[in-house]
């Protein structure tokens, strides 16, 4: 049974950073195409960052350069490591499989 947990929001200044966990279970991280999702008040599903089997990265503009997405194969859990966070970074974060999200995090950037 595939199940997808996140961790690690908060509220946070501009300009700070955070580190969101997605630990996952019934399925191997390491050899999966996974991606990050957030949606930010009032908006729809927004793609944010994937990572492929071969460790290929991917990142929406306006996170290229502040976000970086990893993951610990034997811990078997995907990182989203978020720095320089802006106000509009502020959203509720998914980590995805296909179509099976995880419950989300919430992240508030704010003075």
């Amino acid at each position: 049974q595939v199940q997808l947990v996140e961790s690690g929001g908060g509220t946070v200044q501009p300009g700070g950073s955070l580190r969101l966990t997605c630990a996952a279970s019934g399925f191997s991280v390491s050899s999966t195409y996974m991606r990050w999702f957030r949606q930010r008040p009032g908006k729809e599903l927004e793609w944010v960052s994937s990572i492929d089997s071969t460790g290929l990265r991917t990142y929406t503009t306006s996170v290229q350069g502040r976000f970086t997405v990893s993951r610990d194969n034997a811990k078997n859990t995907l990182y989203l490591q978020m720095d320089s966070l802006k106000s509009e970074d502020t959203a509720v974060y998914y980590c995805a499989k296909n179509t099976i999200r995880g419950q989300g995090t919430q992240v508030i950037v704010s003075s």
